[in-house]
């Protein structure tokens, strides 16, 4: 049976993890996506090519991660762009990022949000400068 691995769509997409929160951001358009704490481990499992078969059944929170609510989940991040299937091995699942996955309690869920969208598209990757503020529309 051959494994389900994806990976992060393009360069477009950035993302970083905050006290284990994974804030996903799409230069392209300017969405930014939070997730759930499952949602931000699953994230990190999939974008760093952990295969769809390994995820399925590793306990998250009080439940184990079920194969209809894996797709369902994939199936977004495949909507909004930010995952694309990849022909590339199959990374393990790490103790570390399962015992996360375990500690988890809310379900797998990720929430799109446009409200920065035009600030984000004009200047996304920018230098403070405390005069100008943020963003700091750059002179062409």
């Amino acid at each position: 049976m051959q494994q389900r691995v994806y990976g992060v769509a393009s360069k477009d997409i950035v993302f970083e993890s905050f006290d284990g929160e994974a804030v996903v951001l799409d230069l392209s358009n300017g969405k930014y996506f939070g997730f759930s704490d499952s949602g931000s481990r699953v994230w990190q499992a999939l974008s760093s090519g952990v295969a769809t078969e390994a995820l399925v059944g590793v306990a998250a929170g009080a439940a184990k991660i079920s194969l209809a609510d894996l797709e369902s989940f994939i199936a977004r991040l495949l909507d909004f762009g930010l995952l694309a299937p990849a022909e590339t091995p199959a990374q393990p699942l790490s103790g570390e990022l399962s015992s996360a996955l375990a500690a988890s309690n809310e379900p797998l869920k990720v929430d799109v949000h446009d409200d920065l969208a035009d600030l984000i598209i004009v200047d996304p990757i920018h230098e403070v400068e405390e005069p100008l503020g943020w963003p700091a529309v750059k002179q062409a």
